[in-house]
């Protein structure tokens, strides 16, 4: 009986805490562009707290996405302390 009881409870947390999915969509800000000296980087930032979020949405065809995504990372961290 107590392992139903067990397996129940897991069962029920599992369902509940798929129903927490976070959707970084409703922590977007207003896109900002950042000046780079390979040109201009359009962020997606998110709320000061989800800084690991910050991503490019659009960046210079001489840039990586992972260069210009650390571009963003960077400016939120620089908007986070400000």
């Amino acid at each position: 009986m107590a392992l139903f009881k067990t397996a129940a409870l897991g069962s029920i947390s599992a369902i509940v805490l798929a129903g927490c999915s976070v959707d970084p969509r409703n922590f977007e800000t207003t896109p900002v562009q950042v000046k780079t000296a390979k040109g201009i980087v359009t962020c997606q930032l998110y709320t000061k707290e989800r800084v690991l979020w910050d991503r490019a949405i659009d960046r210079p065809d001489n840039m990586s996405v992972r260069e210009a995504d650390d571009v963003c990372r960077a400016e939120g961290i620089r908007q986070q302390d400000s």
